[in-house]
Protein backbone atom coordinates (compact mmCIF):
# COMPACT_ATOMS: atom_id res chain seq x y z
CA UNK A 1 0.00 0.00 0.00
CA UNK A 2 1.11 3.80 -0.56
CA UNK A 3 0.82 6.41 1.86
CA UNK A 4 -2.50 6.93 0.54
CA UNK A 5 -3.86 3.32 1.15
CA UNK A 6 -3.53 2.59 -2.73
CA UNK A 7 -2.29 -0.70 -3.37
CA UNK A 8 0.91 -0.58 -5.66
CA UNK A 9 -0.60 -3.52 -7.62
CA UNK A 10 -3.58 -5.66 -7.93
CA UNK A 11 -3.11 -8.97 -5.53
CA UNK A 12 -1.49 -11.80 -7.20
CA UNK A 13 -3.72 -14.21 -5.58
CA UNK A 14 -6.85 -12.80 -7.15
CA UNK A 15 -9.49 -14.99 -7.95
CA UNK A 16 -9.19 -16.82 -11.54
CA UNK A 17 -10.83 -14.93 -14.54
CA UNK A 18 -11.60 -11.28 -15.30
CA UNK A 19 -10.33 -8.54 -13.15
CA UNK A 20 -12.31 -5.80 -12.15
CA UNK A 21 -11.71 -2.18 -12.79
CA UNK A 22 -13.92 1.32 -11.49
CA UNK A 23 -13.16 3.82 -14.22
CA UNK A 24 -13.71 7.48 -13.88
CA UNK A 25 -14.47 10.15 -16.51
CA UNK A 26 -16.38 13.23 -16.69
CA UNK A 27 -19.67 12.56 -18.19
CA UNK A 28 -19.48 16.43 -19.84
CA UNK A 29 -15.86 14.91 -21.74
CA UNK A 30 -17.26 11.31 -22.18
CA UNK A 31 -20.06 9.09 -20.45
CA UNK A 32 -21.61 6.42 -20.57
CA UNK A 33 -24.23 7.33 -23.39
CA UNK A 34 -21.27 7.93 -25.47
CA UNK A 35 -19.84 4.76 -24.99
CA UNK A 36 -23.35 3.16 -25.95
CA UNK A 37 -23.32 5.40 -29.03
CA UNK A 38 -19.84 4.43 -30.16
CA UNK A 39 -19.78 1.11 -29.05
CA UNK A 40 -16.21 0.68 -27.98
CA UNK A 41 -13.62 3.97 -27.15
CA UNK A 42 -9.85 3.95 -26.50
CA UNK A 43 -9.17 5.42 -22.97
CA UNK A 44 -6.65 7.96 -23.22
CA UNK A 45 -5.45 10.90 -21.68
CA UNK A 46 -4.63 8.90 -18.09
CA UNK A 47 -1.46 10.86 -16.58
CA UNK A 48 -0.94 9.68 -13.59
CA UNK A 49 1.73 6.89 -13.41
CA UNK A 50 -0.18 4.49 -10.85
CA UNK A 51 -3.23 4.32 -13.31
CA UNK A 52 -1.26 3.81 -15.93
CA UNK A 53 0.80 0.86 -14.15
CA UNK A 54 -2.29 -0.62 -13.27
CA UNK A 55 -3.44 -0.55 -17.08
CA UNK A 56 0.13 -1.60 -18.28
CA UNK A 57 0.63 -4.67 -15.21
CA UNK A 58 -2.60 -5.62 -14.47
CA UNK A 59 -5.65 -4.72 -16.70
CA UNK A 60 -5.93 -7.48 -19.25
CA UNK A 61 -9.01 -8.19 -22.30
CA UNK A 62 -12.23 -9.37 -20.56
CA UNK A 63 -11.53 -7.43 -17.24
CA UNK A 64 -14.70 -5.23 -16.27
CA UNK A 65 -14.96 -2.18 -15.38
CA UNK A 66 -17.14 0.29 -13.47
CA UNK A 67 -18.21 3.15 -15.67
CA UNK A 68 -18.01 6.56 -12.85
CA UNK A 69 -19.49 9.71 -13.73
CA UNK A 70 -16.86 11.91 -11.59
CA UNK A 71 -17.09 15.61 -11.75
CA UNK A 72 -21.02 15.24 -12.18
CA UNK A 73 -23.93 15.97 -9.65
CA UNK A 74 -24.08 13.50 -8.38
CA UNK A 75 -20.59 11.63 -9.17
CA UNK A 76 -21.22 7.57 -9.32
CA UNK A 77 -21.37 4.89 -11.22
CA UNK A 78 -23.23 4.97 -13.96
CA UNK A 79 -22.48 1.49 -16.58
CA UNK A 80 -20.12 -1.45 -16.99
CA UNK A 81 -17.54 -1.72 -19.77
CA UNK A 82 -15.08 -4.74 -20.96
CA UNK A 83 -11.47 -3.89 -21.24
CA UNK A 84 -10.72 -5.05 -24.98
CA UNK A 85 -7.46 -4.47 -25.79
CA UNK A 86 -3.98 -4.74 -24.24
CA UNK A 87 -2.31 -1.47 -23.02
CA UNK A 88 -0.55 0.25 -26.03
CA UNK A 89 0.87 4.20 -26.13
CA UNK A 90 -1.24 6.80 -25.85
CA UNK A 91 -0.70 8.78 -29.40
CA UNK A 92 -2.06 11.79 -27.97
CA UNK A 93 1.07 12.01 -25.75
CA UNK A 94 3.02 12.99 -29.04
CA UNK A 95 0.60 15.25 -30.52
CA UNK A 96 1.04 18.92 -29.47
CA UNK A 97 -2.25 19.63 -30.29
CA UNK A 98 -3.94 17.28 -27.99
CA UNK A 99 -4.55 18.54 -24.36
CA UNK A 100 -2.87 15.80 -23.13
CA UNK A 101 -0.01 16.08 -24.87
CA UNK A 102 3.54 15.04 -22.94
CA UNK A 103 6.85 16.92 -24.67
CA UNK A 104 8.52 14.11 -22.38
CA UNK A 105 7.31 10.98 -24.04
CA UNK A 106 8.80 9.78 -27.28
CA UNK A 107 6.98 6.95 -29.48
CA UNK A 108 10.78 5.42 -28.84
CA UNK A 109 9.83 5.05 -25.06
CA UNK A 110 6.39 5.97 -24.28
CA UNK A 111 5.45 7.59 -20.82
CA UNK A 112 1.83 6.97 -21.19
CA UNK A 113 -0.35 4.40 -22.57
CA UNK A 114 -4.37 3.54 -23.18
CA UNK A 115 -6.67 0.74 -23.38
CA UNK A 116 -9.82 0.34 -25.61
CA UNK A 117 -12.75 -0.30 -23.94
CA UNK A 118 -16.29 -2.00 -25.17
CA UNK A 119 -19.60 -0.79 -23.52
CA UNK A 120 -21.45 -3.50 -22.05
CA UNK A 121 -24.02 -1.79 -20.12
CA UNK A 122 -25.74 0.85 -18.66
CA UNK A 123 -27.43 0.61 -15.23
CA UNK A 124 -30.53 0.76 -14.78
CA UNK A 125 -29.89 3.71 -12.29
CA UNK A 126 -26.50 5.95 -11.03
CA UNK A 127 -25.47 4.43 -8.32
CA UNK A 128 -24.22 7.54 -6.24
CA UNK A 129 -20.71 8.41 -4.69
CA UNK A 130 -23.02 9.10 -1.54
CA UNK A 131 -24.41 5.60 -1.57
CA UNK A 132 -21.42 3.97 -2.02
CA UNK A 133 -20.32 5.14 0.96
CA UNK A 134 -22.85 4.80 2.73
CA UNK A 135 -22.86 1.15 2.14
CA UNK A 136 -21.28 -0.86 5.04
CA UNK A 137 -20.77 -3.49 2.05
CA UNK A 138 -18.36 -1.48 0.13
CA UNK A 139 -16.08 -0.64 2.79
CA UNK A 140 -12.53 -0.80 1.57
CA UNK A 141 -13.19 -0.22 -1.90
CA UNK A 142 -11.05 2.94 -3.01
CA UNK A 143 -13.35 5.33 -4.51
CA UNK A 144 -15.15 5.72 -1.50
CA UNK A 145 -11.52 6.56 0.42
CA UNK A 146 -11.02 10.32 0.94
CA UNK A 147 -8.95 11.88 -1.14
CA UNK A 148 -8.88 8.96 -4.09
CA UNK A 149 -8.60 10.49 -6.74
CA UNK A 150 -7.16 8.06 -9.01
CA UNK A 151 -9.38 7.60 -12.61
CA UNK A 152 -8.08 3.61 -12.55
CA UNK A 153 -8.86 1.62 -9.64
CA UNK A 154 -8.80 -2.17 -8.80
CA UNK A 155 -12.66 -3.10 -7.84
CA UNK A 156 -12.79 -6.24 -5.89
CA UNK A 157 -15.17 -8.66 -7.48
CA UNK A 158 -17.63 -8.71 -4.55
CA UNK A 159 -17.70 -5.21 -4.35
CA UNK A 160 -17.98 -5.19 -8.38
CA UNK A 161 -21.44 -7.24 -8.23
CA UNK A 162 -22.90 -5.66 -5.00
CA UNK A 163 -22.58 -2.09 -7.29
CA UNK A 164 -24.24 -3.76 -10.09
CA UNK A 165 -27.12 -5.70 -7.73
CA UNK A 166 -27.24 -2.08 -5.79
CA UNK A 167 -28.27 -0.45 -9.29
CA UNK A 168 -31.19 -2.55 -10.13
CA UNK A 169 -32.74 -1.74 -6.60
CA UNK A 170 -34.52 1.20 -5.52
CA UNK A 171 -31.83 3.37 -4.27
CA UNK A 172 -31.97 3.59 -0.34
CA UNK A 173 -33.43 6.59 1.66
Amino acid sequence: MSENNVPQHTPTGAAPGPRRWLMKSEPEVYSIDDLARDGQTAWEGVRNYQARNFMRDDMKIGDRVLFYHSNAKPPGVAGVAEVCSAAYPDPAAFDPTSPYFDPKSKPEAPAWLRVDLRFVARLPRLVSLDELKQDTALEGMLVIQRGQRLSVQPVRPEHFDHICALASAPPRA
